[in-house]
Parts: C-alpha cells; structure tokens; sequence
C-alpha cells in the first residue's frame, strides 16, 4: 500500500521525470495530460475520477493525489 501512495505522490504535476508508460498498478490510466496520467474519460471527472480521488476530488482514502493540485479551482 505505502509503494502505490508513494507512486501516486511521485506522478505530482511539473514532475521532472517524463515517463512514457503509467507505473505499475496504474496501467489503466492511459491519457497523458499536464504532466500526469489520466483515465479515459477524464474530462467527466465527477463520473470517472471520484472512485479513487474521493467525492470532492481533493484525495482518497488511500493516498490518491487531489486533482486540485493540478487543477486548481476548475472544479468549484
């Protein structure tokens, strides 16, 4: 658990390091935008993303960045 909360800290926007592949456990985020990779069907976030980036999309449970830290206040 701690390794994927620390995969997911390590896909932060501006991110240095340009990888061409979604780590692992993430494969199914294939859409490369801003720097991170998405879902398909990222631009309905309140439909695709609030599984795992919670309800408001400001994180989840289990360390899922919030969508804010990128996005800033496009969701308000």
């Amino acid at each position: 658990m701690l390794s994927l909360v620390a995969i997911l800290l390590g896909l932060s926007c501006g991110s240095s390091s340009s990888p061409t592949a979604p780590p692992a456990g993430l494969e199914d985020h294939t859409v490369r935008r801003g720097g991170a990779f998405h879902r398909p069907g990222l631009t309905a976030p309140a439909e695709n993303c609030v599984q795992c980036h919670g309800a408001d999309l400001r994180g989840g449970d289990n360390g899922e960045p919030s969508c804010f830290s990128c996005h800033g206040n496009i969701w308000d």
